[in-house]
């Protein structure tokens, strides 16, 4: 039976929708990448195959693309979808594990690199997951020698759409001063409101120079 005579529910790609990739049987997953059968052949037939002539699902990743060319109906484009989907995998596995953020010390080093030795001042956010583990680190303005922005919407949004849950900013002070300016107090203060607003977790705001680093200062303006 072809994929698409089978009730809506029960075909694999509406099945990872709505209940999530882990509800679904290897030849299921392999069948989405293969993307369709061939004459005869449903492609969760031809993933049974493909796993089969493989020996188990292990070797089938470690198999080369001109290998899998030896089962009908397997050409050249989908051989190369289940080897680079395998490469995907190898890749995300060696990736050295993420900067966890558990300090204001650990949002100052984060930022760093791109902070030091900027002749103009650079307002970084540091975005995190819920874990607290570093997901982008990103230049959210840049303007003089002594000022930058700091747009609440724009920091929040930039967050919201980063997948972030929780997130930090620093920002340089070229004449290498680290004394928190109106302006920091007041941007510090106005955060701290809008993460809570829309649920997320304002870790810190920290001034970070060549040499050293400091929090700008929080609850702040009438008790700074």
């Amino acid at each position: 039976m072809r994929v698409k005579d089978l009730p809506l529910a029960d075909r694999p790609r509406e099945r990872l929708m709505t209940a999530g990739a882990a509800a679904l049987a290897d030849r299921e997953l392999l069948a989405l990448l293969l993307g369709s059968g061939s004459r005869g052949v449903s492609a969760v037939e031809l993933a049974s195959q493909l796993i089969a002539y493989c020996g188990d699902l292990g070797e089938l990743a470690r198999s080369d693309p001109h290998r899998l060319l030896a089962v009908p109906g397997v050409g050249p484009a989908k051989a190369a979808r289940v080897a680079a989907a395998f490469q995907l995998v190898r890749r995300a596995r060696a990736e050295p594990e993420r900067v966890r953020i558990t300090c204001s010390a650990d949002i100052a080093a984060a930022a760093a690199p791109m902070l030091h030795g900027n002749p103009k001042e650079r307002l970084v956010a540091v975005i995190c997951d819920p874990r607290g583990a570093v997901i982008r680190r990103t230049v959210i303005s840049e303007g003089g020698s002594d000022h930058t922005s700091a747009p609440v919407r724009d920091i929040i949004t930039t967050v919201l759409t980063s997948g972030g849950a929780a997130f930090g900013l620093a920002h340089n002070h070229p004449s290498g001063s680290l004394d928190p300016s109106y302006a920091d107090l007041e941007v510090t203060a106005r955060l701290h409101e809008a993460a809570d607003t829309v649920g997320l977790r304002f870790l810190d705001h920290v001034i970070v120079t060549d040499t050293a680093w400091r929090r700008v200062p929080f609850p702040p303006l009438e008790n700074a």
